[in-house]
């Protein structure tokens, strides 16, 4: 019988990168509360249509990369790529939208098939965060500094350089588009399959593209910043001298875009050449037509979205697991007061090992390769006594303790 294996593009997670993802999580968390971020969890699947519409009909995510089904009572579900989409649709169709200004700060796998490589499997994982009904600058401002102050805290802000770009407003959009239509159009002949197709009915999707000859062609396009009108770069001037206040060191990257419509002025990248070709860590911008697109109100937004597993991949050195305390039952009528024991002590903050097979050489040897901090060692003498000999497992010392003093005794091994 063939040995079962996990799916291409999945993998298990174990312990040790457990704990560094958890870090991920958990430091983004606490980071993004101190910027009055709020939890929130959408589902993992969604109606289709809330990525048609969020993500473009002819993205690549759409066409090719989303893990689509029909479910048993017809409808057409789909793994969530990203996790914008869906706190979008949970503004709308939660009502939520009377209690803006919303900030919002998300974890939890997302799903595209595409082919595996190095920090990006076909289920993978992201944290990021969306500030909601938010028009002006400050928004921008304050959304990439709680990406910087969360790489900052996970101790890689220095890996990485924080790329920004301005889309513009709509109207600087919709100039800079006709100059790229009328360059691209002059190219088209060296344009690939997709970007021909992408030139009739989103343009700027062609300025994502990964294709080589589409890239040398890119090259020579006009840049955005020969688009923007006053407002728009009022507008960015206002985002980098507030970053500047923060300390926070930016390059500007002309050829940073968003392709879809709704998106607007900032566009920021965290990047670093610590992970190869996968050098984006964390990405986000300015998205005021995102929640209008899906039938709500003219929301103003501005988010990011990070890899947990890049990140956890720069992390250089992983979170430690909490070195437990051992207890060892010496003899047969001490394992029920072990168990007890061992009880007693979880509900006062420890991690316990309790060995439960072998003498009491076995049971040591299980809590040295447990990297147990300490073991407490109950015998005939000790049930007797009503006490416990505490071993330091570092220095091998060794003492008798009251039962009654266990706990505080313990305290310094926490």
């Amino acid at each position: 019988m063939a040995v079962l294996q996990p799916v291409r593009g999945t993998r298990d997670i174990l312990p040790a990168e457990a704990r560094r993802m958890r870090h991920v999580i958990e430091t983004g968390r606490a980071v993004a509360e101190r910027y009055g971020f709020d939890e929130i969890a959408t589902p993992i699947f969604e109606m289709t249509a809330v990525f048609k519409r969020t993500l473009g009909e002819t993205s690549d995510i759409v066409t090719k990369e989303m893990y689509t089904f029909t479910d048993k009572g017809g409808d057409e579900i789909t793994l969530r790529p990203e996790g914008t989409a869906g706190v979008a649709r949970a503004l709308v169709s939660g009502g939520l939208a009377q209690d803006l200004p919303l900030r919002f700060f998300y974890s939890g796998p997302m799903f595209r098939y595409e082919r595996p490589q190095k920090g990006r499997l076909r289920q993978f994982h992201q944290i990021g965060v969306e500030l909601l009904g938010v028009a002006e600058p400050i928004a921008d401002i304050e959304t990439i500094a709680v990406g910087a102050a969360t790489l900052d805290a996970l101790g890689v802000l220095g890996k990485t350089t924080l790329e920004l770009n301005s889309l513009g407003n709509q109207a600087s959009r919709a100039a800079y588009r006709a100059k790229l239509v009328d360059y691209l159009t002059q190219h088209a002949a060296g344009l690939s399959a997709d970007s021909k197709t992408r030139l009739q009915l989103n343009p700027l999707r062609i300025l994502d593209s990964k294709d080589e000859g589409d890239r040398r062609i890119i090259a020579g396009a006009p840049k955005f910043g020969e688009s923007l009108d006053a407002d728009s770069r009022d507008f960015f001037k206002h985002v980098t001298q507030g970053l500047s206040a923060l300390g926070i060191k930016y390059a500007l990257n002309d050829r940073l875009v968003r392709g879809l419509d709704y998106y607007c002025h900032t566009a920021f990248e965290f990047t670093t050449e610590a992970l190869g070709a996968q050098g984006t860590v964390l990405a986000g911008g300015r998205y005021d037509g995102l929640i209008a697109q899906m039938g709500g109100h003219a929301v103003p937004g501005v988010g990011w979205a990070a890899g947990i597993e890049r990140l956890a991949m720069l992390i250089e050195t992983a979170p430690a697991a909490p070195r437990p305390i051992a207890i060892l039952a010496a003899e047969d009528a001490a394992e029920t007061p072990a168990l007890v024991l061992a009880e007693e002590l979880r509900r006062h903050g420890f991690r316990v090992e309790l060995p439960h097979r072998g003498n009491l050489g076995r049971k040591l040897k299980r809590a040295n390769k447990v990297n147990a901090r300490a073991a407490i060692i109950l015998g005939a003498t000790e049930l007797g006594a009503g006490s416990a000999t505490v071993r330091d497992l570092d220095s091998g010392e060794q003492s008798v303790v009251a039962r009654a003093e266990l706990a505080a005794r313990l305290a310094a091994y926490r």
